[in-house]
């Protein structure tokens, strides 16, 4: 799993990086009950007209390619689209947008991968029905399709070209489950020579273009991990470690330079925030590259290395800079619009970009923009036409006290009409991980959500990234605690904002944040007035003894911050829901994927019947066809549409209380 944080999946929010700011953000949860509207009690609320789910998911969901996205002729991109309700690659027409699939998939989630270098063969990715057991295949000019890593059990991955197109690097776990091997394939024939058999299970990060060196991280504990280079000239040779150290030191990698000279990977080592460095393989000489007050969360480079690109982790959002590196000066990019900027992507001849622009109320569109002239083209339209723009809400970002006086960040949603006059009912949202973020951007979900009336605070407790090393490891072993204090707390700063009916207020989250859910109505029965778990961990226990296989390189690091299995089984019980089902008393909507390879359908299945003992009502939808999260249209519609339908039942709308049982 990218990252090496073990962090499951965070599904607030989105990724969107930061092109300009977009929403007023730094409010304080500290003032917020004292600040009242005098304007605002007066008014007759201005409802948004509302829209069903349908509306919201048949806005359509663009992802650049993430190896070649330029055709060879720069004349198309590279995408994947959910245009049809289910993911499949595209050629997007560089100058119109025209969009010509290249894969057709009515089952199965298919993403793009890459343009080859000279010709119009694609690589794809794909697994099945969401078990993550992703394969790597390629689509011939004719349309025929070939699966370049087959086998039952195999999970593979994309890991790059060379520099002369001659190559391309893939990742496979097909000799064992728990360790991912690297192979070169042929771009002509496909034969395919292996590169590093993986033994001790590190995790492959990145090939430099010239193909002679290989960097990987190895995670000791989830504060603590080590980079290791492998000369892959020297026939018989091992990784090197290159950051011995002491104490407990983060490292990432992030690329090779386009020169291959340098290893960029970024550390904690300097204060508390990742910094991005290089280190020399020649030298072995290390040397500050981009560092901020907060997280740098990438840096690439065109093809030349003319262009730099960094992003920065800046408060749930990220800023992101262009450098041309034989100038010294940043890029100015004229013509878009006001939003978030993601995934830039130089064409071949590195005279145009292609990029994501997006805000809390509009999705990701594709853009070109011509470095020479400044100007821009806006190649698609992914929000849903039926959908007037002015209807939805941008985020604010603020910061409420917990327990202990900590501040806690946290992206709020407030409701169009909401006011000391009309009050609406609120939900603490949990994002996945436990290391995850909430952060501005595009939701559905969300927007679904506020459409409707309901308030939305997406909290970042402590142990959440983005916030420096020390709010990131508060909560190391101290899950399902000091966490959900904080959000504990999150519903107490929703029922002090004067425009809240603080007695109408719920929470609702995914995966870590699923477990958040249980741990939240199980062990704080009085603080939520509904719960709904969207595929959460039940049982510590059994969770963390049927991890799957690959992620071995980093289950040591895993078993540091959540506590080994073999030592720490009292513990997992004392914090697990399903051990203390009988203290849920509110209404539960549980949400699963049959196929979730990460929190499996026995954990939905068993606090159902468990919390169904109590004779509380309890709603259970069960996607056959899905993973760790939904991909295809058809259920991310049911789903969205069953949060609401359960939470008009149980907590009734802005407009009107839930009525009573007969």
């Amino acid at each position: 799993m990218p990252g090496l944080h073990l962090r499951f999946m965070t599904i607030a929010g989105g990724t969107a990086l930061l092109l300009a700011a977009c929403s007023s953000g730094n409010g304080d949860g500290r003032n917020a009950a004292a600040a009242t509207d005098a304007a605002d009690a007066a008014a007759e609320p201005a409802l948004p007209e509302r829209y069903d789910a349908k509306a919201f998911f048949t806005t359509t969901t663009y992802s650049l390619a993430g190896g070649h996205v330029w055709s060879p002729d720069d004349g198309r991109l590279l995408v994947s689209s959910d245009a049809t309700g289910i993911f499949n690659a595209y050629a997007l027409d560089a100058g119109d947008g025209t969009a010509t699939p290249l894969t057709t998939s009515t089952t199965d989630s298919t993403f793009a991968v890459s343009w080859f270098p000279d010709d119009a063969r694609v690589l794809f990715a794909a697994d099945k029905g969401g078990n993550e057991l992703d394969h790597l295949y390629v689509r011939e000019e004719d349309g025929t399709t070939q699966d370049l890593t087959p086998g039952e059990k195999v999970k593979a991955g994309f890991m790059g070209w060379s520099k002369d197109g001659k190559s391309f690097y893939v990742e496979t776990n097909e000799r064992d489950p728990a360790a991912f091997d690297l192979y070169r394939y042929a771009t002509d024939g496909y034969e395919r020579t292996l590169v590093f058999r993986n033994d001790d299970a590190l995790a492959i990060a990145a090939v430099s273009p010239d193909g002679n060196t290989v960097a990987m991280v190895k995670s000791r504990t989830s504060a603590d991990s080590d980079l290791y280079i492998l000369d892959t000239r020297t026939a018989g040779a091992g990784p090197k470690l290159i950051t011995p150290h002491e104490g407990n030191i983060s490292y990432g990698v992030h690329e090779f330079t386009p020169d291959s000279g340098k290893l960029v990977y970024s550390t904690d080592q300097h204060g508390e925030f990742q910094q991005a460095w290089t280190y020399d393989l020649g030298t072995g000489k290390s040397e500050p590259l981009v560092s901020a007050e907060w997280d740098v969360a990438f840096v690439t480079y065109s093809d030349s290395g003319r262009y730099r690109v960094s992003g920065t982790n800046a408060d749930a959002r990220t800023a992101v800079a262009i450098l041309d590196t034989q100038t010294g000066k940043e890029i100015e990019l004229g013509g878009l619009p006001p939003g978030d900027l993601a995934q830039v992507r130089f064409s071949r001849d590195e005279s145009r970009l292609a990029l994501m622009v997006s805000s809390d109320t509009s999705p990701r569109d594709v853009y070109t923009v011509d470095l020479a002239a400044g100007d821009s083209k806006r190649l698609t339209k992914a929000l849903n036409p039926a959908i007037d723009e002015a209807n939805l809400v941008a985020s604010e970002v603020v910061r409420y006290p917990s327990f202990d006086d900590l501040d806690i960040p946290a992206i709020q949603y407030r409701p169009k009409g909401a006011s000391a006059t009309h009050k609406v009912p609120a939900l603490v949202w949990v994002h996945g991980g436990p290391g995850g973020q909430s952060r501005t951007g595009y939701s559905a979900t969300i927007q679904h959500l506020v459409n409707h009336g309901y308030a939305v605070l997406a909290a970042n407790n402590r142990g959440s990234s983005g916030y420096g090393k020390t709010f990131f490891h508060m909560d190391d072993r101290k899950h399902g605690e000091v966490d959900l204090q904080d959000i504990v707390h999150a519903k107490q700063y929703l029922a002090s904002l004067n425009w809240v009916d603080p007695d109408r207020i719920g929470i609702i989250g995914g995966s870590y944040g699923g477990y958040m859910v249980g741990a939240a109505l199980a062990f704080e029965p009085e603080a939520f007035d509904v719960g709904i778990d969207i595929f959460g961990v039940m049982n510590w226990v059994r969770t963390l003894e049927s991890i799957p296989p690959w992620w071995a390189s980093f289950k040591e690091a895993l078993y540091d911050e959540m506590g080994d299995p073999a030592t720490d089984a009292e513990r997992h019980r004392r914090i697990s829901p399903l051990f203390h089902a009988e203290n849920i008393k509110v209404p539960l909507l549980v949400v699963q994927g049959a196929n979730d390879p990460r929190v499996l359908q026995a954990e939905s299945d068993e606090i159902v019947a468990a919390v169904r003992a109590n004779g509380v009502p309890v709603e259970y939808v069960l996607f056959d066809d899905e993973g760790h999260g939904f991909t295809k249209r058809e259920n991310r519609i049911a789903a969205s549409e069953a949060y609401v339908k359960f939470l008009g039942t149980h907590m009734g709308t802005a407009e009107q209380p839930p009525q009573p049982a007969d």
